[in-house]
């Protein structure tokens, strides 16, 4: 049938801050921001908490597997949850669940108790909320945005979660030492009051379900299953996805540490300048992705942002100072932005409406390579050293990059005008 489509028309040019002129999107917008914000806080002070309780790397671990496990195994079935159900109350609700999981933990500190289980628990409570928070949040942005607005919605959206990432743990080093982590977690509460503030201010249209559900959940999953598999955009979006996830967050994870203080020789101080130097990289180009308007061949260009967001890490791999390694990481958080604004919007865009709940649901699995590619680059900085293999892990990517681009002609041909062009189909001509 894909021969009776008619050419989409080009769409009227888009200026960079027209999506800020909707109010519905300013107050997503808002609330994504505060609750990312929230989100880095709170890995810091949980993270201090867990290991000034225990002493044990390996309960640090066990905090963040409870957290992946409970979003792992959650998020296919909330996707289900998210195409049935009024997105409106579903925002509320979590949001809600952050608050009361946030005071509670709040109140058991401020009571005196010092043992970890009940932060093992708050970590699985908190898991079971992203699971459904996250897909939802990227649904949500297609119901309120017009289609043509959506790579600058996009746009702002990761670019306010650069920032987070930036300044968040900042901020919660602060509160720790200003209140504690008793009153972080109350202050935590507070943001989340705000973001529900934020949330009832936000104007839905009228639910509209373009397919009806299957009476069995499992025929839900699997049409989301299906769509990833069968349409062409959605399957190699993902799978470019899936190299930022499997190859680059991992370096960013495991090799700071290392870097400062086998490498560099040096303390807590230089791996903060390591860290913030990929978040400053990733606000700038964050900007830059969101302002990028004339190049309609997106899919090469996010080809082109992972290419030499690998270069940078080899130039990271071989810094034989703390000065040129600052430069590389934060060429590195710069193209990372720029692909991932890209990847997102590209990925967003194939989606079709009435699935948009279900495929992001799965795609969220997608998360459980972080942990994969994590344990291989540990073990490659034990076995190789951590030069070696962040070289090895930027070359990785740049290599899967090109064989993507070879034999996909789909990102090649890729145009985002006939994308934006089409309300939902997810598989418009691009010939």
């Amino acid at each position: 049938m894909q021969a009776e489509i008619q050419k989409p028309t080009q769409p009227q040019p888009v200026n960079t801050f027209d999506v800020l002129r909707l109010p519905n999107f300013r107050w997503l917008l808002t609330s994504n921001v505060l609750a990312n914000g929230a989100s880095w806080i709170q890995g810091v002070i949980i993270s201090w908490l867990v290991y000034d309780i225990t002493g044990s790397g390996t309960m640090l671990g066990m905090i963040n597997l409870m957290n992946m496990l409970a979003s792992l195994l959650l998020s296919p079935f909330a996707g289900i949850v998210i195409d049935r159900r009024s997105k409106h109350k579903l925002m509320l609700l979590t949001n809600t669940w952050f608050f009361t999981i946030n005071a509670g933990i709040g109140l058991v500190l401020f009571a005196g108790i010092t043992q970890v289980w009940p932060l093992l628990v708050f970590s699985l409570l908190s898991g079971m909320g992203l699971a459904i928070d996250s897909p939802l949040r990227q649904t949500v942005l297609f119901v309120l945005v017009p289609r043509r607005l959506t790579p600058s919605a996009l746009g702002f959206v990761q670019t306010g979660w650069a920032v987070m990432r930036t300044l968040g743990p900042i901020i919660g080093g602060v509160l720790l030492a200003w209140i504690g982590a008793g009153g972080s977690f109350f202050l935590q509460a507070g943001i989340f009051a705000l973001v529900i503030v934020s949330v009832l201010q936000l104007r839905f249209p009228a639910q509209q379900r373009d397919a009806a559900p299957s009476k069995k959940p499992t025929g839900d999953f699997v049409a989301g299953g299906l769509h990833i598999l069968k349409n062409p955009h959605t399957r190699v979006f993902t799978i470019m996805g899936s190299i930022l996830q499997l190859c680059i967050i991992p370096v960013f994870v495991v090799m700071p540490a290392i870097f400062a203080k086998d490498l560099f020789q040096s303390g807590p101080q230089v791996l903060g300048y390591l860290t913030s130097a990929v978040g400053f990289g990733g606000i700038i180009g964050g900007m830059v992705a969101t302002s990028i308007k004339k190049i309609d061949h997106r899919g090469r260009l996010e080809q082109i942002a992972m290419v030499l967001l690998g270069c940078s890490f080899i130039g990271f791999g071989t810094s034989a100072g703390i000065w040129p390694a600052l430069g590389f990481l934060w060429l590195s958080g710069f193209f990372e932005m720029i692909f991932l604004i890209n990847n997102q919007t590209l990925l967003q865009l194939s989606i079709p409406d009435a699935l948009r709940g279900r495929v992001n649901g799965i795609l969220a699995l997608g998360s459980g390579l972080i942990p994969l590619g994590s344990l291989v680059a540990g073990y490659g900085a034990d076995q190789l050293g951590p030069r070696p293999t962040t070289v090895l892990m930027g070359v990785a990517a740049i290599l899967i990059t090109l064989v993507v681009f070879l034999v996909s002609p789909t990102i090649r041909r890729y145009r985002l005008s006939a994308f934006l062009a089409f309300d939902e189909s997810g598989s418009p001509s691009t010939e």
